[in-house]
């Protein structure tokens, strides 16, 4: 019998697989990106169908297979349900799940990575807060936390703007989401960030495309 591990983290993706399996993009704390097997999960009253829905956070219960791991169990410490129930948060959630699973690696701790996620998703629910400037926020951190950024915007900006930018480089996760910025700031903000994303991330996003039909 296999080693059952117990992995902490979040479904970034989830997809059916044959006729009552999944295929989940799991990220970890402990292994980073992982690709997760959950057999039978869309089979009527599986107990492992409320677990393997994107957003879900918890503690997965795996084997290690050929082809990633099967899972056994999921212990639900978050659903985030709610942001489904508005399909602009619902986009923004989506962009931050795509995001990270193009850009996370398997194999290379992710604690501060699941950390950003939860409280970028927190964030998108406070209703105080600007979805665009989560967003951002939530782009120039996880670029930070990947190696793929510059100490000072590649644009010249305002100090605002730069004060903004060391502020998402260096204040604790937990602390991300604690400031807001006028429009011609939040503007030059997002044109540094732009600037960053087009070296490093020549992808496009669904949920982005999406986001833009709805504006």
């Amino acid at each position: 019998m296999r080693d059952e591990l117990e992995l902490h983290g979040v479904v970034l993706c989830s997809a059916p697989s044959r006729d009552f399996d999944k295929r989940l993009s799991v990220l970890t704390n402990e292994c980073g990106k992982i690709t997760v097997w959950a057999s039978g999960a869309k089979k009527t009253g599986s107990q492992l169908m409320a677990g393997t829905r994107n957003f879900v956070f918890g503690t997965f219960s795996v084997t290690k297979g050929r082809s990633g791991y099967n899972l056994k169990s999921v212990k639900v410490n978050n659903y985030f349900e709610e942001i489904a129930n508005d399909l602009v948060n619902a986009c923004y959630g989506s962009y931050i799940l795509e995001f990270a699973d193009y850009i996370a690696q398997e194999n290379l701790e992710a604690t501060e990575t699941v950390n950003l996620i939860y409280m970028s998703l927190k964030a998108i629910l406070n209703p105080n807060l600007d979805n665009d400037l989560v967003r951002r926020i939530f782009e120039l951190r996880l670029l930070y936390i990947s190696g793929e950024y510059t100490e000072e915007p590649p644009i010249p900006c305002s100090q605002a703007c730069r004060f903004a930018w060391q502020f998402v480089l260096g204040t604790p996760v937990m602390k991300l989401y604690t400031f807001t910025l006028k429009d011609e700031v939040m503007y030059e903000f997002s044109q540094n960030i732009d600037m960053l994303l087009k070296g490093v991330m020549p992808h496009n996003f669904r949920s982005l495309e999406i986001l833009k039909t709805l504006k």
